[in-house]
């Protein structure tokens, strides 16, 4: 309960932040929408990286209930200097810097926590997977709402300095409180952590991983400021992932390598899924600023008004909806000996993310004086979410089951490089629907992003041609991995 509640407000923190980031750099800072989308992109891809090293130095070096609460008071400070106000854009970026720090410091040592509670008991373990996924959905879906409503009402009363910076704050709490739960119940989780927590605290080794820190917040802050050193860290990273991936395979026992083909073919449709994840908080959040009729009617009739930053919580409210359907399913085919494959299921994810972009791109045809109704928010968002859930939400469980134990913790990193390495080229993707700033009338504004969502629909159409035509294989190579665990037991 301690890890589920810290975490809950975790993502309270960086989800509110997340919602309103693009909409600052755009509205606030006077960023062009090419210059945000890649700032964004940077950003994120450092996050998704980052918690490589994280979880190295929990196991090894200071713990992992330590580096986890070490994360936490790092992002807290993170969050902490983008309450104050100021239009210095290389403040946000050292911001930005702390903030991928603290979370690759927090995010793997938190979910390793959880795995070394219920080790060896893995029924209870997936329960207690579910409730974290479930915690950060709550924690998430909460701060989307309520951040753009405190933002709001602040500038409506004390301006937009106050109005932005404000609600940045409302992150830092959030985090201060999960830290103050983990602190009252941490006596819980006492038996709990790494060998390196049993030990007495080294400070020396503290403050080695505090200079680190210190060096990787002014490094990340280089890399959203120099937008060629962003791109030449990713390609960098994407081109050494690689190469030691196809390393690994052709070094690896024959028996093992069927596994690592499927995940290494796998790993590469799930780059392609992220650069569709990312419009989320890229074009789509700017359409949903510009072409999306804010007023939420039922019948004609009024029931609320939408903050545009709000539109992002759909993506979590789908979650939760559809992981309980999701799961019943997978039970009710198991029970009924009909295999859905890992494979299959990128198959049928892919397909579900391109009809949520032509739900988007078909918004047009409906569109009022270039705004259409936020009824295409809800559905488009619901069947990309149901996408995620397919691809995204089985990524992890790919590497558990494919991978042999002694590669697991490489694998595990290169999964998150190539997640991360395809945010940013997101926010590339983005820019084909960045608008100039003296664009302003939404009936300009909208063919340009409804263009952007039908290409990408028709881009998530290819990958499904693909995941279709390398399917046999992966059912193949999948049948015969399944034989060699056989045969290990």
């Amino acid at each position: 309960m301690a890890v589920c509640l810290i975490e809950v407000w975790e993502r309270f923190g960086f989800y509110g932040m997340q919602a309103l980031i693009i909409y600052y750099m755009v509205q606030r800072l006077g960023f062009e929408d090419s210059k945000a989308n890649l700032v964004w992109g940077a950003a994120a891809a450092l996050i998704y990286v980052s918690p490589i090293v994280g979880g190295w130095i929990g196991d090894q070096i200071l713990g992992t209930k330590r580096t986890m609460v070490l994360g936490a008071v790092i992002m807290s400070l993170g969050y902490a200097l983008m309450t104050i106000p100021t239009v210095n854009t290389w403040f946000l970026y050292v911001s930005l810097g702390v903030v991928v720090v603290g979370n690759g410091l927090f995010k793997p040592n938190a979910g390793n926590l959880v795995r070394k509670i219920f080790k060896g008991d893995d029924e209870r373990l997936d329960s207690a997977f579910t409730i974290y996924y479930m915690a950060v959905n709550i924690g998430s879906t909460v701060s989307i709402l309520l951040t753009p409503i405190i933002k709001s009402k602040l500038t409506a009363v004390y301006g937009v300095d106050i109005g932005w910076h404000g609600a940045f704050s409302v992150s830092c709490v959030g985090l201060i409180i999960g830290l103050a739960h983990y602190f009252a119940m941490k006596q819980t989780l006492v038996y709990y952590g790494s060998d390196a927590d049993d030990k007495p605290l080294n400070i020396k080794k503290l403050v080695f991983v505090i200079i680190g820190s210190v060096l990787a917040v002014l490094a990340s802050a280089l890399i959203l400021e120099y937008q060629a050193l962003a791109r030449a860290f990713v390609y960098i990273a994407v081109l050494i992932t690689t190469i030691i991936f196809v390393y690994l395979i052709a070094k690896s026992e024959i028996k093992e390598r069927s596994g690592l083909i499927v995940v290494f073919i796998l790993t590469i449709q799930t780059v392609f899924f992220f650069v569709f994840y990312q419009q989320m908080s890229t074009s789509l959040a700017l359409f949903a600023l510009r072409n999306v009729d804010w007023n939420f009617n039922v019948f004609g009739f009024h029931m609320w008004t939408w903050q545009p930053a709000q539109f992002f919580a759909l993506n979590p409210l789908w979650i939760m909806i559809l992981s309980p359907f999701l799961a019943w399913l997978y039970n009710w085919t198991n029970k009924n000996n009909i295999n859905f494959s890992v494979a299959t299921k990128f198959f049928l994810g892919f397909v579900v993310v391109a009809l949520g972009f032509f739900i988007f791109s078909f918004s047009g045809e409906f569109a009022v004086d270039g705004k259409t109704s936020s009824w295409v928010m809800i559905w488009g968002y619901g069947a990309y979410s149901l996408g995620e859930l397919l691809v995204s939400g089985l990524g992890l469980a790919m590497i558990a089951r494919f991978v042999p134990e002694r590669m697991g913790g490489f694998m595990m990193g290169a999964y998150f490089v190539a997640s991360g390495s395809s945010q940013y080229l997101g926010g590339v993707v983005a820019n084909f629907a960045s608008i100039p700033k003296n664009v302003t009338d939404p009936l300009q504004t909208l063919p340009i992003y409804t263009d952007l969502f039908n290409k990408l629909g028709y881009a998530a159409i290819g990958c499904t041609l693909i995941s279709l035509a390398v399917l046999p294989k992966l059912l193949s190579l999948t049948k015969h991995h399944e034989s060699y665990v056989a045969l290990q037991k």
